[in-house]
């Protein structure tokens, strides 16, 4: 265990390795970023709303939605996972905070959803492009046909150049809302996602910029990391559990969705696998900057395990 105040990188000697090679020529080069073809973009909900009032931030959505449509201009296939509804369905029936009951959650989530779908499709509309909306369970992964049914969907409507706006179904499932330290909020749903549709890049817009080798609000001597070539078990400690009261997801639930996202697709022909990043989504800008290799964010390197079973990791089976 590290000491208070000791800079974690220490006690993780690949960290240490890596963390030297990133500072050093072998520089992580962001070009590999211009040349993704799919990728799926995740926004938080403390991202999507005012910190003050809890209500949904236009504007933000209005510059999110812009940079999406124009990776659909570029030829970029993309997938938006947004969280978001609980939040605004809460400030529309007029709640002051986050409901704790399940069933209030669960009819927040069925106002808030309609709501935010509402927005989403006047905004893209706008660019003249298409949204569609799917709701996702932990059933939708675990059951053989449903996963299936879902991939052909989502292939579909990538096909016909539709932007698919995907959330977890909490409105029906309790599975999600009650075990969220396991299965992660959409975070993990944004990873599977990924996983689903053999993206190339995952994008996980949050409140931080990126993996530190500790809280960096409580560790003077914490220190950034721009890349991570090989997520070991010592680095997914490195996770310390949810930090926003308007989302859920916290460092915790992010390295998992990066295990998720660059060990799967080792069974596919000629695969690359997912790449990877954190980064602070204040300014959505961001997005346009990446892929234009702007050293923004952590980059977790793809790295396909032959032995990584997306329904045995959700099971616990796999780690």
């Amino acid at each position: 265990m590290a000491a208070q105040g000791q800079d974690v990188s220490e006690t993780i000697p690949e960290l240490e390795k890596q963390r030297k090679a990133c500072n050093g020529e072998e520089r992580m080069n962001r070009d590999r970023l211009k040349n993704k073809k799919r990728i799926v973009v995740k926004i938080g909900s403390s991202s999507l709303t005012h910190a003050k009032t809890g209500e949904a931030d236009l504007i933000k959505l209005e510059k999110l939605v812009r940079e999406l449509c124009d990776y659909r201009n570029r030829g970029i296939e993309v997938v938006l996972v947004s969280s978001g509804a609980i939040a605004v369905g809460s400030r529309t029936l007029g709640l002051k905070e986050r409901p704790a009951d399940i069933a209030l959650k669960q009819a927040c989530a069925s106002v808030g959803q309609a709501r935010l779908t509402v927005i989403y499709q006047k905004l893209f509309a706008e660019y003249n492009h298409v949204a569609s909306q799917i709701l996702m369970t932990k059933n939708t992964v675990l059951n053989p046909i449903n996963r299936k049914n879902a991939e052909n969907t989502f292939e579909k409507l990538l096909e016909l150049g539709v932007i698919p706006i995907v959330n977890e179904n909490d409105t029906i499932s309790t599975y999600e809302l009650e075990k969220l330290q396991q299965f992660g909020d959409n975070d993990t749903l944004s990873a599977i996602v990924a996983a689903m549709i053999h993206a190339d890049l995952l994008i996980l817009l949050s409140d931080i910029d990126g993996l530190y080798t500790d809280d960096p609000h409580k560790n003077p001597n914490a220190r950034f990391i721009d890349t991570v070539e090989t997520l070991t078990e010592d680095m997914m400690r490195l996770g310390k559990g949810a930090v926003s009261t308007v989302g859920t997801g916290g460092m915790a639930t992010k390295l998992v969705s990066a295990r998720i996202a660059t060990a799967s697709g080792a069974g596919m022909i000629m695969a690359a696998g997912c790449d990877m990043i954190i980064t602070n989504g204040a300014d959505v800008r961001v997005l346009h900057e990446l892929l234009e290799g702007a050293s923004k964010g952590t980059l977790f390197q793809a790295n396909p395990d032959p032995e990584f079973a997306l329904d045995r990791f959700l099971e616990g089976r796999n780690k």
